[in-house]
Protein backbone atom coordinates (compact mmCIF):
# COMPACT_ATOMS: atom_id res chain seq x y z
CA UNK A 1 0.00 0.00 0.00
CA UNK A 2 1.33 3.40 -0.83
CA UNK A 3 2.46 5.79 1.61
CA UNK A 4 0.80 9.46 1.50
CA UNK A 5 3.34 12.41 1.74
CA UNK A 6 2.09 15.21 4.45
CA UNK A 7 1.31 17.39 1.44
CA UNK A 8 -0.97 14.49 0.09
CA UNK A 9 -4.27 16.49 0.54
CA UNK A 10 -2.69 19.87 -1.17
CA UNK A 11 -2.02 18.06 -4.23
CA UNK A 12 -5.31 16.87 -4.80
CA UNK A 13 -7.06 20.17 -3.71
CA UNK A 14 -4.97 21.47 -6.16
CA UNK A 15 -5.60 19.48 -8.72
CA UNK A 16 -2.82 17.27 -9.01
CA UNK A 17 -2.91 14.31 -11.06
CA UNK A 18 -1.94 11.58 -8.58
CA UNK A 19 0.21 8.37 -9.46
CA UNK A 20 1.84 5.90 -7.14
CA UNK A 21 5.64 6.60 -7.16
CA UNK A 22 8.99 5.20 -5.19
CA UNK A 23 6.10 3.74 -2.26
CA UNK A 24 3.95 7.09 -2.37
CA UNK A 25 1.28 8.80 -3.80
CA UNK A 26 2.26 12.33 -5.52
CA UNK A 27 1.40 14.22 -8.21
CA UNK A 28 2.98 13.47 -11.49
CA UNK A 29 1.42 17.17 -13.10
CA UNK A 30 -0.97 19.57 -12.17
CA UNK A 31 -4.26 21.05 -14.69
CA UNK A 32 -1.35 23.00 -15.83
CA UNK A 33 0.52 20.39 -17.80
CA UNK A 34 3.92 18.82 -17.69
CA UNK A 35 5.36 21.30 -20.38
CA UNK A 36 4.23 24.86 -18.38
CA UNK A 37 5.01 23.40 -15.15
CA UNK A 38 8.74 22.70 -17.12
CA UNK A 39 9.12 26.20 -18.46
CA UNK A 40 7.86 27.70 -15.14
CA UNK A 41 11.71 26.04 -13.95
CA UNK A 42 13.34 27.09 -16.54
CA UNK A 43 12.18 30.54 -16.81
CA UNK A 44 10.24 31.60 -13.72
CA UNK A 45 9.85 29.42 -10.58
CA UNK A 46 8.12 25.90 -9.66
CA UNK A 47 7.55 24.18 -6.14
CA UNK A 48 7.95 20.36 -6.03
CA UNK A 49 6.96 18.20 -3.02
CA UNK A 50 9.98 15.26 -2.64
CA UNK A 51 8.98 14.76 0.81
CA UNK A 52 9.09 10.86 -0.65
CA UNK A 53 13.27 11.26 0.11
CA UNK A 54 15.02 9.66 2.54
CA UNK A 55 17.41 11.22 5.35
CA UNK A 56 19.42 9.54 7.87
CA UNK A 57 21.99 11.33 10.50
CA UNK A 58 25.13 9.62 11.01
CA UNK A 59 26.47 11.07 14.65
CA UNK A 60 29.15 9.91 16.96
CA UNK A 61 33.27 10.23 16.94
CA UNK A 62 33.43 7.30 14.10
CA UNK A 63 31.06 9.08 12.26
CA UNK A 64 33.43 10.47 9.71
CA UNK A 65 35.61 7.18 9.36
CA UNK A 66 32.37 5.20 8.97
CA UNK A 67 31.29 7.86 5.83
CA UNK A 68 34.75 7.30 4.34
CA UNK A 69 33.99 3.31 4.94
CA UNK A 70 30.45 3.14 3.24
CA UNK A 71 31.02 5.81 0.29
CA UNK A 72 33.14 6.52 -3.13
CA UNK A 73 33.53 10.09 -2.19
CA UNK A 74 35.96 11.10 0.46
CA UNK A 75 34.59 13.82 3.55
CA UNK A 76 37.82 14.43 5.22
CA UNK A 77 38.42 17.67 4.66
CA UNK A 78 34.45 18.82 4.45
CA UNK A 79 33.78 21.96 5.59
CA UNK A 80 30.97 22.44 7.79
CA UNK A 81 27.92 23.42 6.40
CA UNK A 82 29.15 21.99 2.88
CA UNK A 83 27.27 19.69 0.71
CA UNK A 84 29.05 16.82 -1.00
CA UNK A 85 27.56 14.14 -3.65
CA UNK A 86 28.78 11.08 -3.34
CA UNK A 87 27.93 7.14 -4.86
CA UNK A 88 27.54 4.19 -2.84
CA UNK A 89 29.10 1.01 -3.93
CA UNK A 90 28.42 -2.53 -3.15
CA UNK A 91 31.71 -4.87 -2.90
CA UNK A 92 31.22 -5.58 -6.46
CA UNK A 93 31.83 -1.84 -7.70
CA UNK A 94 28.36 -1.43 -8.31
CA UNK A 95 25.89 1.46 -7.16
CA UNK A 96 23.49 0.78 -4.51
CA UNK A 97 23.02 4.31 -4.63
CA UNK A 98 23.47 7.95 -5.10
CA UNK A 99 23.09 10.60 -2.56
CA UNK A 100 23.92 13.98 -0.58
CA UNK A 101 25.75 14.34 2.58
CA UNK A 102 25.60 17.51 4.63
CA UNK A 103 27.94 18.44 7.01
CA UNK A 104 26.56 20.39 10.33
CA UNK A 105 29.43 19.48 13.02
CA UNK A 106 32.45 17.24 13.36
CA UNK A 107 30.51 14.47 14.49
CA UNK A 108 27.17 15.52 13.01
CA UNK A 109 26.34 14.39 9.67
CA UNK A 110 23.17 14.32 7.18
CA UNK A 111 22.23 12.21 4.28
CA UNK A 112 19.85 12.34 1.78
CA UNK A 113 19.24 9.11 -0.14
CA UNK A 114 16.50 8.25 -2.86
CA UNK A 115 12.93 7.61 -2.18
CA UNK A 116 12.79 4.16 -3.76
CA UNK A 117 15.96 2.67 -1.91
CA UNK A 118 15.56 4.22 1.46
CA UNK A 119 15.25 0.71 3.09
CA UNK A 120 18.12 -0.59 1.46
CA UNK A 121 20.37 2.48 2.32
CA UNK A 122 19.69 1.97 5.84
CA UNK A 123 20.50 -1.51 5.96
CA UNK A 124 23.58 -1.91 4.47
CA UNK A 125 24.97 1.13 6.34
CA UNK A 126 23.75 0.06 9.57
CA UNK A 127 25.68 -3.76 8.47
CA UNK A 128 28.96 -1.95 7.76
CA UNK A 129 29.24 1.27 9.71
CA UNK A 130 32.46 1.32 11.89
CA UNK A 131 32.63 1.68 15.67
CA UNK A 132 31.34 5.12 17.52
CA UNK A 133 28.73 5.54 14.68
CA UNK A 134 25.20 6.53 15.63
CA UNK A 135 22.80 6.07 12.66
CA UNK A 136 19.20 7.00 12.44
CA UNK A 137 16.89 6.88 9.80
CA UNK A 138 14.40 9.94 10.40
CA UNK A 139 12.62 9.67 6.90
CA UNK A 140 9.13 9.72 8.41
CA UNK A 141 9.58 12.78 10.38
CA UNK A 142 10.72 14.85 7.76
CA UNK A 143 8.96 16.78 4.70
CA UNK A 144 10.89 18.24 1.87
CA UNK A 145 10.04 21.12 -0.93
CA UNK A 146 11.92 22.04 -3.59
CA UNK A 147 11.66 25.77 -4.89
CA UNK A 148 13.76 25.52 -8.33
CA UNK A 149 13.86 28.09 -10.54
CA UNK A 150 15.67 31.71 -11.50
CA UNK A 151 12.97 33.65 -9.29
CA UNK A 152 13.74 31.10 -6.68
CA UNK A 153 15.97 34.30 -3.82
CA UNK A 154 13.56 36.60 -5.14
CA UNK A 155 10.83 34.66 -3.24
CA UNK A 156 12.93 32.89 -0.49
CA UNK A 157 14.09 36.85 0.13
CA UNK A 158 10.48 37.98 1.16
CA UNK A 159 10.57 35.33 3.68
CA UNK A 160 14.52 35.86 5.33
CA UNK A 161 16.83 37.65 5.13
CA UNK A 162 19.72 37.10 2.97
CA UNK A 163 22.53 36.32 5.43
CA UNK A 164 20.51 33.35 6.70
CA UNK A 165 20.45 31.70 3.22
CA UNK A 166 23.07 29.33 2.38
CA UNK A 167 25.96 31.39 -0.25
CA UNK A 168 26.64 29.19 -2.53
CA UNK A 169 25.97 26.02 -4.92
CA UNK A 170 26.11 22.61 -2.49
CA UNK A 171 25.91 24.43 1.11
CA UNK A 172 23.31 24.53 3.39
CA UNK A 173 22.18 26.37 6.37
CA UNK A 174 20.55 23.91 8.90
CA UNK A 175 18.44 26.46 11.16
CA UNK A 176 16.55 28.87 9.07
CA UNK A 177 13.34 30.54 10.23
CA UNK A 178 10.54 30.41 7.78
CA UNK A 179 7.40 31.98 8.93
CA UNK A 180 8.10 30.88 12.58
CA UNK A 181 9.03 27.19 11.13
CA UNK A 182 12.36 25.35 11.87
CA UNK A 183 13.73 24.67 8.15
CA UNK A 184 16.65 23.03 6.86
CA UNK A 185 17.91 24.93 3.79
CA UNK A 186 20.34 24.08 1.12
CA UNK A 187 21.25 25.44 -2.17
CA UNK A 188 20.73 21.82 -3.99
CA UNK A 189 18.28 20.90 -6.36
CA UNK A 190 17.43 18.28 -9.13
CA UNK A 191 16.29 20.38 -12.18
CA UNK A 192 19.83 22.00 -13.71
CA UNK A 193 18.44 25.26 -12.43
CA UNK A 194 18.75 27.54 -9.20
CA UNK A 195 17.03 27.27 -6.46
CA UNK A 196 16.38 25.77 -2.50
CA UNK A 197 15.51 22.30 -1.18
CA UNK A 198 14.08 23.03 2.14
CA UNK A 199 13.36 20.35 4.74
CA UNK A 200 11.19 20.69 8.00
CA UNK A 201 9.23 18.57 10.50
CA UNK A 202 6.02 16.88 8.77
CA UNK A 203 3.42 18.75 10.75
CA UNK A 204 4.84 22.31 9.23
CA UNK A 205 4.58 21.44 5.55
CA UNK A 206 1.24 22.18 5.06
CA UNK A 207 2.27 26.08 6.26
CA UNK A 208 5.16 25.40 4.45
CA UNK A 209 4.19 25.08 1.05
CA UNK A 210 1.20 27.74 1.88
CA UNK A 211 3.68 30.07 2.68
CA UNK A 212 5.76 29.70 0.15
CA UNK A 213 3.28 29.63 -2.79
CA UNK A 214 1.43 32.79 -1.10
CA UNK A 215 5.18 34.65 -1.61
CA UNK A 216 6.08 33.37 -4.67
CA UNK A 217 2.45 34.61 -6.72
CA UNK A 218 3.69 37.93 -8.15
CA UNK A 219 6.95 35.83 -9.58
CA UNK A 220 4.87 32.99 -11.52
CA UNK A 221 5.15 30.40 -8.95
CA UNK A 222 3.57 27.38 -9.70
CA UNK A 223 3.21 23.56 -8.06
CA UNK A 224 5.10 21.09 -10.42
CA UNK A 225 4.92 17.35 -10.13
CA UNK A 226 6.96 14.12 -10.84
CA UNK A 227 6.70 14.63 -14.95
CA UNK A 228 8.41 18.09 -15.15
CA UNK A 229 10.67 16.91 -12.62
CA UNK A 230 12.12 14.27 -14.46
CA UNK A 231 12.18 16.21 -18.58
CA UNK A 232 14.17 18.93 -16.19
CA UNK A 233 16.48 16.24 -15.07
CA UNK A 234 17.54 14.81 -18.01
CA UNK A 235 17.86 18.00 -20.27
CA UNK A 236 20.35 18.62 -17.48
CA UNK A 237 21.47 15.20 -18.08
CA UNK A 238 21.39 14.37 -14.33
CA UNK A 239 21.54 11.03 -13.53
CA UNK A 240 18.64 8.81 -12.15
CA UNK A 241 18.78 5.48 -10.01
CA UNK A 242 17.47 2.31 -11.93
CA UNK A 243 18.45 4.49 -15.45
CA UNK A 244 21.64 5.64 -15.67
CA UNK A 245 22.99 3.27 -12.55
CA UNK A 246 22.56 0.03 -10.69
CA UNK A 247 23.96 -2.62 -8.47
CA UNK A 248 25.41 -3.97 -11.28
CA UNK A 249 26.75 -0.55 -13.46
CA UNK A 250 29.84 1.05 -11.64
CA UNK A 251 29.77 4.94 -10.74
CA UNK A 252 33.12 4.94 -13.42
CA UNK A 253 31.13 3.50 -16.12
CA UNK A 254 28.49 5.95 -15.83
CA UNK A 255 30.19 8.95 -15.66
CA UNK A 256 30.05 9.40 -11.82
CA UNK A 257 33.93 10.35 -10.84
CA UNK A 258 32.97 13.12 -9.29
CA UNK A 259 31.59 11.17 -6.51
CA UNK A 260 34.40 8.65 -6.17
CA UNK A 261 37.64 9.51 -4.91
CA UNK A 262 39.92 6.42 -5.92
CA UNK A 263 43.16 7.60 -4.55
CA UNK A 264 41.02 7.39 -0.96
CA UNK A 265 42.77 4.49 0.87
CA UNK A 266 39.44 2.26 1.08
CA UNK A 267 35.97 1.89 0.44
CA UNK A 268 33.61 -0.70 0.02
CA UNK A 269 34.10 -1.40 -3.45
CA UNK A 270 37.16 0.34 -4.39
CA UNK A 271 39.14 -3.01 -4.55
CA UNK A 272 36.00 -4.51 -7.41
CA UNK A 273 36.61 -1.15 -9.21
CA UNK A 274 40.32 -1.84 -9.60
CA UNK A 275 39.80 -5.05 -10.59
CA UNK A 276 37.35 -4.27 -13.63
CA UNK A 277 40.11 -1.97 -14.52
CA UNK A 278 38.80 0.76 -17.46
CA UNK A 279 35.89 0.73 -18.52
CA UNK A 280 34.35 -0.34 -21.09
CA UNK A 281 31.28 1.83 -21.52
CA UNK A 282 30.13 5.19 -21.07
CA UNK A 283 27.16 7.28 -20.85
CA UNK A 284 26.43 9.49 -23.68
CA UNK A 285 24.11 11.82 -24.99
CA UNK A 286 22.14 11.66 -28.16
CA UNK A 287 20.41 13.92 -30.24
CA UNK A 288 17.81 12.70 -32.55
CA UNK A 289 18.10 13.05 -35.93
CA UNK A 290 15.00 11.66 -37.33
CA UNK A 291 11.26 11.96 -36.04
CA UNK A 292 10.69 9.95 -33.12
CA UNK A 293 11.42 10.58 -29.30
CA UNK A 294 13.62 8.18 -27.56
CA UNK A 295 12.42 6.27 -23.89
CA UNK A 296 15.24 4.29 -21.49
CA UNK A 297 15.64 0.99 -22.87
CA UNK A 298 16.42 0.99 -26.02
CA UNK A 299 18.89 -1.00 -28.09
CA UNK A 300 21.37 1.19 -29.40
CA UNK A 301 22.94 -0.36 -33.13
CA UNK A 302 25.69 0.25 -35.68
CA UNK A 303 24.69 -1.70 -38.19
CA UNK A 304 23.64 -4.67 -37.53
CA UNK A 305 25.96 -4.42 -34.27
CA UNK A 306 24.35 -3.91 -31.54
CA UNK A 307 26.36 -1.56 -29.20
CA UNK A 308 24.25 -0.26 -26.29
CA UNK A 309 21.06 0.95 -24.47
CA UNK A 310 19.69 4.65 -24.03
CA UNK A 311 18.88 4.77 -20.08
CA UNK A 312 16.77 7.92 -20.45
CA UNK A 313 14.65 9.63 -23.12
CA UNK A 314 12.41 12.27 -23.94
CA UNK A 315 11.31 15.08 -25.60
CA UNK A 316 13.36 18.32 -23.87
CA UNK A 317 10.55 21.66 -23.64
CA UNK A 318 12.84 24.42 -23.32
CA UNK A 319 15.55 23.05 -25.92
CA UNK A 320 12.62 21.86 -28.11
CA UNK A 321 14.16 18.94 -29.54
CA UNK A 322 14.02 14.91 -28.52
CA UNK A 323 17.33 13.61 -26.38
CA UNK A 324 17.93 10.76 -24.21
CA UNK A 325 21.69 9.46 -22.38
CA UNK A 326 23.05 6.02 -22.92
CA UNK A 327 25.64 3.85 -22.18
CA UNK A 328 27.43 2.88 -24.87
CA UNK A 329 30.37 0.64 -26.18
CA UNK A 330 33.45 3.33 -25.90
CA UNK A 331 34.62 2.73 -29.42
CA UNK A 332 31.23 4.49 -30.74
CA UNK A 333 31.33 7.29 -28.08
CA UNK A 334 32.82 9.81 -30.18
CA UNK A 335 31.32 13.17 -30.21
CA UNK A 336 29.03 13.40 -33.79
CA UNK A 337 28.78 9.70 -34.03
CA UNK A 338 25.61 8.31 -35.95
CA UNK A 339 23.58 5.37 -34.41
CA UNK A 340 20.19 3.96 -34.81
CA UNK A 341 17.56 3.44 -32.06
CA UNK A 342 15.16 0.73 -32.12
CA UNK A 343 11.88 2.49 -31.15
CA UNK A 344 9.25 -0.43 -30.98
CA UNK A 345 10.99 -1.93 -33.96
CA UNK A 346 11.70 0.95 -36.25
CA UNK A 347 15.07 2.45 -36.58
CA UNK A 348 15.29 6.15 -35.43
CA UNK A 349 19.06 7.74 -36.31
CA UNK A 350 20.59 9.99 -33.53
CA UNK A 351 23.74 11.64 -33.26
CA UNK A 352 26.42 11.44 -30.11
CA UNK A 353 26.39 14.80 -28.22
CA UNK A 354 27.66 16.44 -25.29
CA UNK A 355 26.24 16.04 -21.66
CA UNK A 356 24.75 18.56 -20.33
CA UNK A 357 22.33 19.44 -22.68
CA UNK A 358 20.93 21.47 -20.86
CA UNK A 359 23.65 24.11 -18.54
CA UNK A 360 22.01 27.29 -16.81
CA UNK A 361 23.81 30.78 -17.70
CA UNK A 362 25.75 31.37 -14.13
Amino acid sequence: MELKTPLYEVHEASGGKIVPFAGYLLPVQYETGVIKEHMAVREKCGLFDVSHMGEVTFKGPGALASLNHLLGNDFTNMPLGKVRYSVMCNENGGVIDDLLVYKFGEEYYYIVVNASNRHKDFEHMKKNILADTQIEDISDQIAQVALQGPLAKEIMLKLVKEEDLPKKYYTAVEHVDIAGMDCLVSTTGYTGEAGYEIYTANENAVKLWNTLMEAGKDEGLIPCGLGARDTLRLEASMPLYGHEMDEDISPLETGLELGVKMDKEDFIGKKALLERGEPKICRVGLSVIDRGVLREHQDIYIGDEKVGHTTSGTFCPYLSKAVAMALIDKKYSELGTVVEVDVRGRRVKAEVCELPFYKRAK
